[in-house]
């Protein structure tokens, strides 16, 4: 493989939104179910993205759970998940009580982010009902050559997702996934998808830095596996 040099997509507030970049761009609101897909507001100075994967539990980056400027561990309790946010206003909103991040992740200020365990799941507050919201479905990771999507926050859209539609996998190992959706920062545990004919898609990675390939602008994306399903046990 090309030697990569990645960066981390979390990113502080407080950056003016505008238009996305790269990719073939298009509404996220065309996309059913796309109100499961929301903005972590990390207390109130940073900011991820973030999917609904069970009605109290949201999936995002391990990375987004520690503060950019000294790599501490923030207080989940400062954390909020807007769903659906889209201008001011937020289809469901929900305080985070508790982060279980990857038992393997290890956190340092170096910029050495380890891709394959950049997962964390967050409890929230209180459940959203899948009569506003369903949930995102999980499904496996895709393989080399397929077509995936990623719905993302970023600084340049910070009140509205961009989807990047029709990306592929360029690269699939059981560490991680590169596509050639080019995120920005602020995208940091966003959903990679599969699209279904006439249903939602389905979640099947969740992206933990940009990084350049080739000269070219690349994304790595974190697999789920099995020790996704532990998250979810410990988190609930």
């Amino acid at each position: 493989m090309r030697r990569l040099l990645a960066i981390a997509a979390s990113v502080f507030i407080g950056i003016g939104a505008g238009p996305g970049s790269a990719g073939q761009p298009a509404p996220a609101q065309s996309v059913q179910g796309w109100e499961a897909v929301g903005r972590l507001n990390i207390g109130g100075r940073a900011m991820c993205t973030a999917s609904l994967i069970a009605p109290d539990l949201v999936l995002t980056a391990a990375h987004c759970m520690y503060d950019i400027r000294n790599g501490r561990a923030v207080n989940p309790r400062s954390i909020k998940f807007e769903a659906g946010l889209n201008g001011r206003r937020a289809k469901a909103s929900r305080q985070v009580v508790k982060a279980v991040v990857h038992p393997g992740y290890r956190h340092g200020l170096t910029g050495q982010f380890q891709t394959g365990t950049d997962i964390a799941v967050l409890r929230l507050d209180s459940p959203i009902s899948a009569n506003v919201i369903r949930p995102l479905v999980l499904a496996a990771a895709p393989e080399r050559g397929m077509r995936v999507d990623v719905m993302s926050y970023s600084h340049r859209n910070a009140t509205s997702p961009r989807l990047q539609s029709a990306c592929q996998v360029i690269a699939a190992r059981q560490s991680s996934l590169i596509t050639t959706c080019r995120v920005d920062f602020g995208a940091s545990g966003s959903p990679v998808l599969q699209k279904r004919p006439g249903r939602a898609p389905q979640l099947v990675s969740v992206i933990s830095s940009k990084a350049r390939m080739g000269g070219r602008g690349v994304s790595l994306a974190a697999p789920l596996g099995d020790a996704l399903q532990a998250l979810m046990r410990q988190a609930g």
